[in-house]
């Protein structure tokens, strides 16, 4: 299921592009924070990313009144099996960006599971498994770890915008990431941090 942006918006520039990502509605959420869309709207962003574990359509279609949306599948995505891929590539203002989740196989995910156990979060275990995924990419989004990342790393920028739910520790408020493009040689990006939010069925701070 390849998706293009439309010419006007492949070749714009500037480009404002929202990312999101681990909005998990309804399995840890009872709704998307209520602070996202304002804070999203606050950018006018001529686009919006989703980098998977997005749980019902309900969520794409309420992202939907800020800007247009292109998203990928997490492994929490089964209601998207039929619907979204697991990984996209395209341009946007002559960039080439590459957007998944970032959980790889089953295999792997299980795998990570064990080394998270055994060696905690090492986002290098991501960074080359990411680049062998998309070696041309010039900017990699990715989700899963709930952790906000947004570093340069061998000439491209790796972007995770955090969960826009929860962190995954107290001192992880929810974020998203905003993606400038100026030109091909002038990308930047940054993580905006949203307030608190419970989840589903516990009162008070996630």
């Amino acid at each position: 299921m390849p998706w293009s942006p439309p010419p006007e918006l492949a070749a714009r520039l500037p480009l404002m592009v929202a990312v999101v990502a681990d909005t998990h509605v309804p399995d840890r959420f009872e709704q998307l924070h209520p602070h996202l869309l304002p804070a999203l709207h606050s950018y006018h962003p001529d686009l919006i990313l989703h980098a998977g574990d997005i749980c019902i359509p309900e969520v794409l279609k309420t992202l939907t009144t800020v800007a247009s949306v292109v998203a990928v599948r997490g492994n929490r995505d089964w209601a998207f099996q039929n619907t979204l891929p697991w990984q996209r590539e395209f341009t946007l203002g002559g960039v080439t960006v590459a957007l998944m989740h970032g959980h790889g196989s089953w295999r792997t995910y299980v795998l990570d599971k064990w080394q998270h156990l055994l060696n905690g979060y090492q986002l290098e275990r991501y960074r080359q498994r990411l680049l062998n995924q998309s070696p041309n990419a010039q900017v990699i989004i990715f989700g899963h770890t709930h952790r906000p990342v947004a570093e340069w790393y061998q000439g491209r920028l790796f972007l995770n915008p955090g969960s826009a739910g929860t962190g995954v520790r107290p001192d992880y408020l929810p974020s998203f990431g905003i993606l400038h493009v100026r030109s091909p040689e002038q990308i930047h990006a940054t993580i905006h941090h949203l307030p608190p939010f419970p989840r589903r069925g516990v009162t008070g701070k996630p």
